[in-house]
């Protein structure tokens, strides 16, 4: 047993031996082999000639060593990771790219609102909101879409020429034109939007007028494009007739803003309830006037009673607070508004019968002046639109409409009353619709 541990410590002794020795050669004799797989050179550290010389000369003992280059055993896998990097956001690029191409593309128009008629646009129209909501607000501004167009609207008494922030080159001016006083006060909106385009700052510009009663509204004339002036397009209310669907477009006079009359929606009340009246009228009589004339008929024929009625003498431009409410409660109790014909056939009161759901009884007759007297003047841009009113010719016709209103039922009322408010709401989608088209093609070239 002894003899044989000592045969195996020999045999391990001897071997340990010769693996020493054959260390000892390999450190002292042997080859060094550099795996070329991790070797990485910094760039600029391998050259030839006078580098070599210098990279031989810094090793310690005059023997070459690569000791103190750096090596990278990542350098491919990073290399491949960067292409792929580069790759990668070459693709994203062109993926933003083909979005922002298929994305459709959005224009700016600011509009100037320095007449109340804007307002109609801007709330009324284009249903835009506006900052702050009180109505004695100095500067009042706001924003909003339709079609591909931005919208921003600046109106109020702080909105001064030369303090306006123009945000693009595309602008909508709101002018009033009714009387030489307003006339100059447009005039100079108007020479100071010419130096801005003279200036290069503004491009285009369209007109929303509030024209003249008897159409008379020369004074412009210069100021179109066709005239050798800088407007392109005309939105003038009235039925003149400039109106050619080219250039210039005929405009509703709407609701009267400037007496802070307000946006009505409609409810299931207003269009179900029974009204307590027949008919309505409340505002201006003239001596020798249809209106005068109107009011003898209900009296006449003892209707006093069964329609809300409020005769003045004198034309008021603003309404007090309680006059306003008492005239919303007549348009919303009433099943018909009478409008006898003032200046002009068109007036505020049609369409605040409308909001109501009030039916209009127009006084259907052409008044003095300039203004179209084609097949369906007066009020064409209504007719046009099919408005559901009662037209009369004469105010002697009213006895019989009231004797037939009469004997309607809750139902047929509620009926018609429905298809007046949809229609109203039909309508100034519709003159939204066409005032965003015309501006685009016109402005944007698109069709």
């Amino acid at each position: 047993m002894r003899i044989l541990r000592k045969k195996i410590a020999i045999v391990l002794f001897l071997a340990y031996v010769v693996f020493s020795l054959y260390a000892a050669y390999n450190v002292f004799f042997g080859k060094k082999v550099i795996s070329r797989t991790h070797r990485v050179v910094k760039k600029g550290s391998v050259g030839t000639g006078k580098n070599l010389v210098q990279m031989s000369g810094s090793c310690r003992g005059g023997s070459q060593s690569f000791d103190r280059e750096e090596w990278n055993p990542w350098e491919e896998e990073e290399r491949a990771e960067s292409i792929l990097l580069q790759k990668r956001r070459h693709a994203f690029r062109s993926y933003q790219e083909q979005i922002a191409k298929s994305r459709p593309k959005r224009y700016k128009v600011q509009i100037l609102g320095k007449a109340a008629i804007g307002l109609y646009l801007w709330e009324h129209i284009l249903e835009g909101p506006l900052n702050p909501s009180d109505s004695t607000g100095q500067w009042r501004e706001g924003e909003t879409q339709s079609g591909k167009i931005n919208f921003s609207f600046y109106t109020g008494p702080a909105v001064v020429q030369g303090h306006v922030p123009l945000d693009t080159d595309s602008m909508v001016l709101v002018l009033n034109g009714r009387e030489q006083q307003k006339i100059l006060y447009s005039t100079q909106w108007l020479q100071y939007v010419h130096t801005l385009v003279q200036a290069h700052s503004v491009s285009h510009v369209a007109v929303v007028l509030l024209g003249s009663e008897q159409c008379t509204n020369d004074w412009i004339l210069p100021y179109l494009k066709r005239e050798g002036g800088f407007v392109d397009l005309l939105f003038l209310v009235y039925d003149s007739p400039w109106v050619n669907d080219k250039d210039v477009f005929q405009w509703p006079l709407g609701v009267a803003t400037y007496r802070n009359f307000p946006v009505v929606m409609p409810n299931t009340q207003m269009v179900s309830s029974p009204r307590p009246y027949l008919c309505n009228f409340l505002g201006t009589v003239y001596k020798n006037s249809s209106r005068e004339t109107l009011m003898g008929i209900l009296k006449q024929h003892d209707l006093e009673k069964e329609c809300v009625t409020s005769a003045r003498e004198k034309w008021l431009p603003q309404e007090t607070a309680d006059t306003l409410r008492q005239y919303q409660m007549a348009l919303a109790q009433s099943d018909l508004t009478l409008c006898p014909v003032g200046v002009n056939t068109e007036c505020y009161r049609v369409y605040e019968a409308c909001a109501y759901g009030s039916v209009p009884v127009v006084e259907d007759v052409l008044t003095q002046g300039a203004c179209e007297a084609g097949r369906n003047s007066p009020l064409r841009l209504l007719k046009d639109a099919g408005a559901p009113f009662i037209f009369l010719k004469r105010w002697d016709e009213l006895p019989a409409v009231l004797e037939k209103e009469k004997k309607m039922t809750q139902a047929e009322k509620t009926e018609r009353r429905m298809k007046l408010l949809e229609w109203y709401g039909g309508f100034r989608q519709q003159m939204k619709d066409k005032f965003t088209e015309v501006l685009e093609e016109a402005f944007f070239k698109m069709s």
